[in-house]
């Protein structure tokens, strides 16, 4: 007996009531808590993906069936882009945007703008970079489920017990419903965004966004396509071709060459019947840079603007000049998804935490920008400060980790010094 049966055995047992049809799983809700949180994976039937060859064809054929208006369907477009991340430099593009936001240090601020440090430091779990990265990713898949675990107390606090993606091909974002199975029609769909699932879940991304791995796909693809092409031609011209020429009829003799151009390969002599020719034939061919990497390192480049909206901080660069000009736009990028992130964080995920029990009312989050200061310029303000005001040194002994006793005196020098 599977879990799904067990558990409406066990809500028969009872309530004495049946489940008949799938409008009646919400009322399984109960009985697939674990303590507190309601788990929506245990609604699914999920089942192992086949991997099988894509191509551009297969590409605009998913596409077309994830913007059906009638019944959108995102399974087979959602197996292309999981296809399509194998590739390196697409993953170099999305962690190094990933990465720059998730960098940065952040805050949880009161109505006065000044930080509630003990309300911060809830956020520096686990759970909460998690949410984070789920959150990010939307920007690539178009949009992302997200279940909260259990609260648990903790010495220092809350904390949710973990965070997890809920299966992408079994949530439909266009009409708010989690598909039990794979490609069913959505108006067999559980409803999540009311109810008792609304209250561990939270969404990133927009309903009918396909993220920006919909535009990198027609580039993976061929580019995977290359470098399968590339193996072939190797494989075809990149060793010279040996030929040999004998004028014996005998099959012995014959197997005996045959077997010595075969293993020419590691010693690369032979011992040959006498009035045999051996001829090494090179090959002339010699566009395949051209053709092949050529186009890979195209395809790079497409993927980079597509992610990066530029190329050269992870491609090569000419010049320390357009070097400055691509960071500047990636920056710029890296803002923009700053600016969505935070948010989602004051607009969804504040408000759950409080719903919760979380001790945050009246606080918002914020990026603490004085923590993108290079050192030299966190040097030159701190030059500037001492200058003007008097600072507790309190804060350089939190700063540096130094022991300040008190303020140095300075040395005078002695009498006979100057005479």
């Amino acid at each position: 007996m599977d879990f799904l049966s067990r558990i409406k055995t066990a809500y028969a047992a009872v309530t004495g009531e049946q489940i008949y049809s799938r409008y009646d799983m919400q009322r399984l809700a109960k009985f697939t808590r674990s303590k507190q949180g309601l788990r929506l994976t245990a609604q699914l039937l999920q089942q192992t993906d086949t991997l099988t060859k894509k191509d551009v064809g297969m590409w605009r054929q998913a596409w077309q069936m994830a913007i059906n208006v009638d019944n959108p369907q995102r399974a087979l477009l959602y197996d292309i882009y999981t296809d399509n991340l194998i590739d390196l430099h697409l993953q170099g593009c999305i962690s190094q945007r990933v990465g720059m936001v998730k960098r940065n240090k952040y805050r949880l601020v009161g109505k006065d703008g000044k930080e509630d440090e003990k309300a911060t430091d809830l956020l520096r779990k686990e759970w909460f970079d998690d949410y984070c990265t789920h959150v990010l990713f939307s920007r690539y898949w178009g949009h992302s489920l997200i279940q909260f675990g259990d609260v648990v107390k903790t010495s220092d606090g809350m904390k949710f017990d973990g965070v997890e993606l809920v299966p992408r091909k079994h949530v439909c974002p266009e009409h708010g419903v989690l598909l039990k199975t794979v490609g069913e029609d959505w108006h067999c769909g559980i409803p999540y965004r009311e109810g008792e699932f609304s209250q561990w879940c939270l969404e990133a991304g927009g309903k009918t966004d396909l993220g920006l791995l919909l535009s990198c796909s027609p580039q993976c693809i061929s580019k995977r396509n290359m470098l399968g092409f590339w193996d072939m031609f190797g494989e075809i011209f990149g060793a010279p071709m040996r030929i040999a020429k004998a004028t014996t009829t005998d099959d012995k003799e014959r197997a005996k060459i045959e077997n010595a151009l075969e293993n020419m390969g590691s010693a690369f002599w032979g011992l040959f019947p006498d009035g045999t020719d051996i001829e090494i034939k090179e090959t002339s061919r010699g566009d395949a840079y051209n053709v092949f990497d050529r186009r890979i390192d195209r395809c790079n480049s497409e993927m980079s603007k597509g992610i990066l909206n530029q190329t050269m901080t992870i491609d090569s660069g000419s010049s320390l000049s357009q070097s400055e000009t691509h960071l500047e736009v990636f920056e710029n990028v890296v803002e923009d998804d700053k600016t969505m992130l935070a948010y989602n964080i004051n607009d969804k995920l504040m408000p759950f935490m409080l719903m919760h029990g979380f001790p945050v009312g009246g606080l918002r989050f914020e990026w603490d920008d004085a923590a993108s200061f290079s050192p030299a310029e966190q040097r030159e303000i701190e030059r500037l400060l001492l200058e003007y005001y008097e600072i507790d040194p309190q804060y350089f002994i939190d700063k540096y980790n130094v022991g300040i006793t008190g303020v140095r005196q300075a040395k005078t020098q002695p009498d006979s010094f100057f005479r």
